[in-house]
């Protein structure tokens, strides 16, 4: 029976303090001088630091020494309504109602209303062998939409790999429209290998650019070339090439016996990341890559329910889900860092 532990907000102070230790768990809180409350969460190999009361957005991660998280702006996470004014987390909740990058005729913030959403509640839960922190959310609006969406990560004994979650229930007596995407920015490695499954149909190039995506003639020139022969883009070894960003959509990912899919950026020494999720939840992946001087970011895989093209494209594609009133949906991936040894036992 695991063990659960309410948090409040007067427990974050500008010094860090030690909420839980135990053999193989340590958790601290803190305030950063912005006033956003963090809390970190650590095992033996590394910690992350996750943002509770702000869309429970995970905003560092390191093991075994090795930072996950993408070059950016910010040396501390921004009080922000939505995720541009803090743009500088590992991972954000992106959704739930809209999603992706907001077109012309579009209303709605980039990646939605989650990322930055002031969480009702957080809490700890412990037992043998792993560490959570949930929350929950409520979102409400006159004559709109209700949901509650409830957020979590586990960390897990002596393991660089965590579980990052997402349940929603439509709390309205309407169906409502649902889209999830597990944004995870992960670092740039120089040299990195994308490994994805190999049966997969498709790596498809975007072919639109949103608005904050500036070309220049370079830039255009190797996309021309990426249209036609995506898969030229296999290891990261060009990087003046990937200013502005560039965006892949994934087609009929493929899976284990267990229907699991399979995601991997191998270092140059071994070492890899990785992302593992059920494409069954999923029906969409995307991947991005990014390398300015101010934010260097390889997503190698990003799951989910929809692309990242804004609502009334995605709509038009009919990649947008509904949720029935009442209804939920739950999402689960498993991502983080595996060392040499780690790395080829999953070749095995």
């Amino acid at each position: 029976m695991s063990t659960r532990i309410p948090l409040y907000r007067a427990l974050f102070g500008e010094q860090e303090k030690t909420l839980l230790q135990s053999a193989d768990f340590k958790v601290s809180a803190w305030a950063y001088p912005s006033g956003v409350l963090a809390l970190s969460l650590e095992n033996s190999r590394g910690r992350l630091v996750v943002l509770p009361y702000q869309g429970q957005m995970i905003w560092s991660a390191v093991f075994d020494g090795c930072d996950l998280t993408m070059t950016n702006l910010f040396d501390q996470p921004r009080p922000s309504p939505t995720v541009i004014g803090t743009y500088g987390c590992f991972m954000f909740h992106s959704g739930l109602l809209r999603n992706g990058c907001p077109a012309p005729a579009d209303d709605h913030a980039l990646h939605g209303e989650m990322p930055c959403a002031p969480m009702d509640t957080a809490w700890l839960e412990i037992d043998d062998g792993w560490l959570r922190l949930g929350g929950e959310y409520e979102y409400a609006q006159g004559f709109g939409d209700r949901y509650r969406a409830r957020p979590s990560v586990t960390l897990r004994s002596g393991s660089g790999l965590f579980d990052i979650a997402m349940d929603v229930t439509n709390l309205a007596g309407k169906p409502m429209d649902l889209m999830y995407m597990a944004h995870m920015n992960y670092a740039y490695v120089d040299g990195g290998r994308f490994v994805e499954p190999l049966d997969m149909e498709s790596l498809r190039l975007r072919s639109s650019v949103p608005d904050h995506v500036k070309p220049t003639p370079a830039w255009s020139a190797y996309m021309a070339q990426l249209a036609v022969y995506p898969e030229q883009l296999t290891q990261l070894d060009q990087p003046a090439l990937y200013d502005p960003e560039i965006v892949f959509f994934f087609d009929g990912v493929g899976t284990d016996a267990l229907g699991q899919a399979h995601f991997l950026l191998d270092h140059p020494g071994g070492e890899a990341f990785y992302t593992r999720y059920r494409p069954e939840q999923f029906s969409h992946a995307a991947r991005w890559i990014l390398h300015n001087p101010d934010q260097q970011v390889a997503a190698f895989v990003l799951p989910s329910t929809c692309e990242p093209e804004g609502y009334n494209a995605e709509k038009a594609k009919g990649n947008v889900r509904t949720l029935a009133a009442g209804a939920s949906a739950a999402f689960s991936v498993t991502t983080g860092y595996l060392s040499v040894r780690e790395r080829q036992a999953l070749l095995g």
